[in-house]
């Protein structure tokens, strides 16, 4: 690790204290806090608090980390880290410095590995729809082409935790509506950005992608993860409005500015087939929210676990693991990040139906599941501090790269 972990001797004879899960998961005043838990929270930035204790559960003890953040608060705010491309990796510390972030935390599920793919490389980019500072960075990959754990019952690839430019937090669907209009006519873009296309599609990839290759986009199906590249595909490149290039299949590189690439799949592809070097094409695209309609600063995919108050039916609660999550009290007012520590006496982490109890306890109303395991992180920079500090142990023992994270700053 080039960073330093921080446990105090102080903090560490507090943590001995556990109490049952089952008396955590009873505690019915909103932001009660955990038996166990540090007495005072520590500020690391106005509207920001950070403190650390011990859970009972099922698998044994578990030690957590956790951040309160205060969105009514104008000196701070909430937004993705990220590394400059939507298919690119980062640790978190990084990402924090060079956003100059106070605290942060892993964040979406991602495509990690192509072992079913051989001379496919994965890309790194993240599972779910990504939103940062108002802009839109990219769409869902189709639910059977996810990385991560099984998903609840009734939620989607397109599922996020957001932060609207009301300032409050709230949980919401993201699905991307586009259309590709061409001289012989319009087709609906069913892609952005992402590592994986829906059967029979075109999909779109801008500057933001990055420089990875294109080539995982048609590989698998909408239902299997595993299944074999596709064999008919094409590739199309979109300048100031006009095709300028065309290939058979996917390519690689750094895209520049004002260009589009276009890339198709079965009838996509055969689509794609139909135009020429010189013809005008109109690419259009934006995620429409299900919710509340209010503009994102900052959205993050993952899946929901706990929604009004309630866990949501069908929860694991059989695997445990090392977690990060992130949930919301007082009407979205007030901002939950949760991770926990991936030290060896910890590693056995809670399942994911305990992380729901376990955000409600907190007096969270709604509470979001981000990738876990290795993955888990939550940094902070301490006041007059050049850089952030690793609060938690990765549970890999060193930090792993992640394409994106939550991250906190402050004006203060």
């Amino acid at each position: 690790m080039t960073r330093r972990h921080e446990r105090s001797a102080a903090g560490r004879s507090v943590l001995t204290v556990v109490t049952a899960f089952g008396v955590l998961a009873g505690a019915a005043l909103a932001g009660a806090a955990p038996a166990g838990a540090v007495p005072t929270a520590r500020r690391i930035a106005p509207g920001v608090t950070y403190r650390q204790f011990d859970l009972a559960v099922a698998a044994g003890t578990t030690h957590a980390h956790l951040l309160t953040v205060d969105l009514g608060n104008p000196h701070v705010r909430v937004d993705l880290l990220h590394p400059g491309a939507v298919a690119a990796r980062a640790t978190v510390s990084r990402l924090a410095d060079s956003a100059g972030a106070v605290a942060g935390v892993n964040g979406d599920f991602f495509d990690i590995t192509e072992t079913q793919h051989p001379g496919v490389e994965a890309t790194g980019a993240s599972v779910g729809p990504a939103v940062a500072d108002g802009q839109v960075l990219k769409a869902a990959v189709p639910k059977g082409q996810r990385f991560g754990p099984a998903l609840p019952p009734g939620t989607s690839t397109q599922d996020v935790f957001g932060v609207g430019t009301d300032r409050r937090a709230r949980l919401d669907r993201l699905s991307l509506a586009g259309t590709v209009t061409t001289p012989d006519g319009a087709l609906p873009l069913k892609g952005l950005n992402q590592y994986a296309l829906p059967q029979n599609s075109v999909g779109a990839f801008t500057p933001r992608w990055g420089t990875a290759s294109r080539e995982r986009a048609v590989c698998g199906t909408d239902t299997d993860r595993a299944a074999k590249c596709s064999t008919e595909t094409y590739e199309v490149k979109v300048r100031d409005g006009r095709v300028v290039s065309a290939s058979d299949a996917p390519g690689s590189g750094s895209i520049p500015s004002g260009t589009t690439v276009l890339v198709g799949r079965e009838k996509g592809a055969q689509w794609l087939r139909k135009l020429s070097v010189g013809d005008r094409v109109r690419v259009t695209h934006t995620l429409v929210a299900a919710g509340s309609g209010v503009p994102y600063a900052f959205a993050i995919g993952g899946f929901p676990v706990l929604r009004g108050g309630e866990p949501l039916s069908g929860l694991d609660d059989a695997t445990s693991a090392v977690r990060t999550v992130v949930g919301f009290r007082g009407g979205g007012r007030q901002m939950l990040i949760l991770a926990l520590d991936g030290a060896a006496e910890y590693r056995s982490g809670m399942t994911v139906a305990e992380e729901a109890d376990t955000m409600r306890s907190l007096g969270a109303s709604d509470a979001f599941n981000l990738d876990g395991g290795g993955s888990t992180e939550m940094v902070t920079r301490a006041a007059g501090a050049s850089s952030v500090t690793v609060r938690n142990h990765p549970s890999g023992e060193t930090e792993r790269p992640v394409p994106n994270g939550v991250g906190v700053f402050s004006t203060g």
